[in-house]
């Protein structure tokens, strides 16, 4: 469903930057043989300045090189189309989530001296967390950018008045605008939001102004039984109340 449109660039990119992640976790972890700790940093840092470079830095090079390798070296195979517009703009998106990755690369220090003076650092590099990254995708995607469909290799803005400004390498790209995902569309395979739970108080996206696209939802009340508080009585059984709780339930019309 919706090929070319901003949310399977954000698929792409996530998915990239994923794999990128989880590699560069395992070899920092010595569960891959091919690679570990980044040996380059080994010996480096300033003297005085007071901290060297030491821990196990990630090596995001390895986990680069490999999602390149799985994602778009058979995706090239597959096409058959190295000049195709289409697959230039996979490919850069795919690209978009791993620099996500090197971008978000962060150094962390542990201190060493007598009572804990800091007189001397311990530095290496480490990946944020992909909470943190996900984020950064996300707003890549709100941002992203529409791109003309006639394309052969280079990849430019739909907009003819910004085409001057550049394409990031960090942005993510798209063709088709999106469907209208509040309305349920079959052939497409959108379910819709008629129906969906919903949160009233939330302005975020379970939130009921947002998931149920302005038409408003419905109230009912739903009717909870459990047992609670229960107690162990000697010898030898469990004693429970019967607790009944209602709760407002909240549902796109």
């Amino acid at each position: 469903c919706c090929a070319g449109t901003k949310e399977t660039a954000f698929i792409s990119a996530v998915t990239a930057a994923g794999l990128v992640h989880s590699v560069t976790r395992w070899c920092s972890a010595g569960n891959v043989t091919e690679c570990s700790c980044d040996v380059t940093l080994r010996h480096g840092g300033s003297a005085s300045e007071g901290w060297h470079w030491g821990g196990c830095s990630d090596d995001i090079h390895y986990g680069m090189s490999f999602s390149r390798k799985f994602l778009d070296v058979p995706f090239k195979n597959i096409t058959g189309k190295s000049g195709s517009g289409l697959m230039a703009m996979n490919l850069h998106n795919n690209e978009a989530g791993r620099q996500a990755v090197a971008k978000l690369m962060s150094v962390d220090c542990r201190c060493h001296g007598v009572s804990g003076s800091c007189a001397v650092k311990t530095c290496w590099k480490t990946m944020s967390s992909f909470e943190k990254i996900g984020r950064f995708l996300k707003d890549k995607y709100e941002n992203s950018i529409q791109i003309s469909d006639r394309l052969k290799k280079k990849l430019r803005r739909k907009e003819k008045s910004q085409r001057k400004i550049p394409i990031g390498k960090e942005d993510l790209l798209y063709v088709n605008k999106s469907p209208n995902y509040c309305v349920e569309d079959l052939k497409l395979g959108i379910p819709g939001t008629q129906g969906r739970e919903c949160n009233r108080t939330s302005q975020g996206p379970e939130g009921c102004n947002l998931l149920c696209c302005g038409r408003g939802y419905n109230t009912h009340v739903v009717r909870h039984v459990e047992r609670c508080e229960c107690k162990f009585v000697w010898c030898c059984y469990v004693r429970c109340r019967r607790c009944e709780t209602m709760t407002d339930v909240h549902t796109c019309k």
